[in-house]
């Protein structure tokens, strides 16, 4: 059974940590450094990873989320160069915090769905 208060957690930490760790870099700077480019990738990865094993359900209830974006973006973080490059940076200034900011508006109006159930 998939945890859906463990996926959005994993989107939201990676999320999180994927803006830390870019919040003051320029693109320039962004893609002269190799170690937070790699990092920034694994949780862009992570990302779209926990995003695509949500529910059907859920995508349709987080319909603001830019889905297609996520699903074009998964097979560019797969190679290396600039077009990587570029997909990570428009991923950390625009996806990543689009999405960070819909999953703070659909927490608010469904808290159950990001609290841990557990048995």
């Amino acid at each position: 059974m998939i945890v859906i208060s463990a996926l959005l957690a994993n989107i939201i930490d990676a999320g999180t940590d994927a803006l830390t760790l870019a919040e003051d870099m320029d693109e320039a700077t962004f893609r002269r450094s190799r170690l937070a480019r790699s990092e920034i990738s694994r949780l862009v990865g992570v990302i779209a990873t926990n995003l695509a094993d949500l529910p059907d359900a859920q995508r349709q209830q987080f319909a603001e989320i830019d889905w297609s974006a996520w699903s074009a973006l998964t097979p560019q973080l797969q190679h290396d160069g600039p077009e990587r490059d570029e997909a990570l940076w428009f991923a950390t200034r625009a996806l990543v915090p689009a999405t960070l900011m819909w999953l703070r508006v659909y927490k608010e109006g469904a808290p159950g769905l990001f609290e841990f159930q557990g048995r």
